[in-house]
């Protein structure tokens, strides 16, 4: 059989970046360092991210990526905002789940579900200047998202809420909340809803604000819903079919998640090269001694793969393609990835690295939350093992 062309001119590496994507990455990576990288200690200390740097988020154009022109945003892609996420996470992981949840769940789940009037009304505003946050999880529905209680009851010209909501990303900041409560509770799952909740809707009200471990200087608040009146216009796709929405948005927002955890490591592992170069131990770097290679070895490996895991799965959204398993096993594998690194970051570093004058201690932190969010890891590994069962 004959071949008409090499075969190196159909296949492309799965990280190889068009001169676009790679003015993009750098610009963002400067950003990152140079603007954000100085008061990441602080703001992990204080448990709040600063209000300008999220100002230059939106002159960047980093929390509009994928919406259109018209309604102004960057009308870029969806490896785009993974790529965003990576580059932002590698200095603080905080700021790459601010930009993610904006992007890859909120702004992507408008796009596709809301109808006309909802896009014009709202894109705009999440194109310049607010913060929006995704608001499905409860005390009693964690991976059973679909066990929640907040009931939304139709009163004509709108529906009331009552509830609460837990564990809530960007919600100290929002002006925006994608919400999903059961319209009909008697029809399961089949009862949920998604609303476009406004922060000054009577009856919400954003709750307690956690003290977290991890990723401290991203806020992670309860909401409250006590009558919450919403107008039956910002229902966002059909009564009854929020569970669709809530559950195709995930699988995207699974990407960035990965692209979260291969950021985090790629600044740890950064970090542990530099001072394996630098720490000195019987007359040499400990760099030169091959214990300490291996692990370098390893842990740049082990990067290298989530990377081609997280960049597939990215490519194959933008193409159209099926991408819930690869979404899934880039969730899975990045995440542990990542607190593995993390933690031989800090072994390289030997004592100090457990002190809070060297930054891996806080990417260790960060990188627990990983495994938890956006589905566990348990989650995803049934969400592989379904998809190989139907084939």
């Amino acid at each position: 059989m004959q071949v008409s062309a090499p075969l190196e001119t159909f296949v492309q590496p799965l990280t190889a970046l068009s001169e676009e994507e790679k003015l993009f990455q750098s610009t963002v990576r400067r950003f990152a360092r140079d603007e954000i990288g100085p008061h990441v200690r602080e703001m992990d200390e204080a448990g709040v991210f600063r209000k300008d740097i999220i100002r230059q988020f939106f002159e960047l154009g980093l929390m509009g990526i994928e919406i259109p022109e018209e309604f102004g945003g960057q009308a870029g892609t969806f490896f785009q905002c993974v790529m965003a996420v990576e580059e932002l996470s590698a200095v603080d992981p905080s700021a790459g789940v601010i930009v993610d949840v904006q992007n890859t769940i909120v702004n992507n789940a408008i796009l596709r579900w809301a109808n006309a009037e909802q896009k014009k009304r709202y894109l705009p505003r999440l194109a310049a200047d607010t913060v929006s946050s995704y608001a499905l999880s409860e005390a009693g529905s964690g991976s059973d998202a679909f066990a929640m209680s907040t009931r939304a009851e139709d009163r004509g010209d709108h529906f009331l809420l009552n509830g609460r909501k837990l564990w809530i990303t960007n919600a100290a900041e929002a002006g925006l909340f994608l919400l999903f409560a059961n319209a009909h509770p008697a029809a399961g799952y089949r009862g949920v809803t998604a609303f476009l909740i406004e922060r000054d809707f009577a009856g919400f009200q954003v709750g307690k604000k956690e003290d977290k471990l991890g990723i401290r200087a991203s806020s992670t608040c309860e909401l409250i819903l006590d009558n919450c009146r919403v107008p039956k216009e910002n229902v966002m796709g059909e009564v009854g079919k929020g569970y669709k929405i809530a559950i195709e948005t995930l699988n995207e927002g699974r990407i960035a998640i990965g692209a979260q955890m291969i950021g985090l490591a790629r600044g740890a592992f950064e970090h542990a090269l530099g001072y394996a170069k630098q720490r000195k131990q019987f007359g040499k770097t400990i760099g030169e001694f091959q214990g300490i290679q291996f692990q370098l070895a390893k842990m740049t490996t082990e990067l290298e793969a989530a990377r081609l895991l997280v960049y597939n799965a990215a490519r194959l959204r933008d193409a159209g393609l099926p991408f819930v398993t690869e979404a899934a096993m880039a969730k899975y594998y990045s995440s542990e990835m990542a607190e593995n690194i993390a933690s031989k970051a800090i072994e390289i570093f030997g004592g100090v690295g457990i002190t809070k004058d060297y930054p891996v201690e806080k990417l260790y932190r960060d990188a627990k939350i990983g495994r938890i969010y956006e589905g566990t890891s348990n989650i995803q590994l049934l969400t592989i093992a379904k998809k190989l069962l139907e084939r």
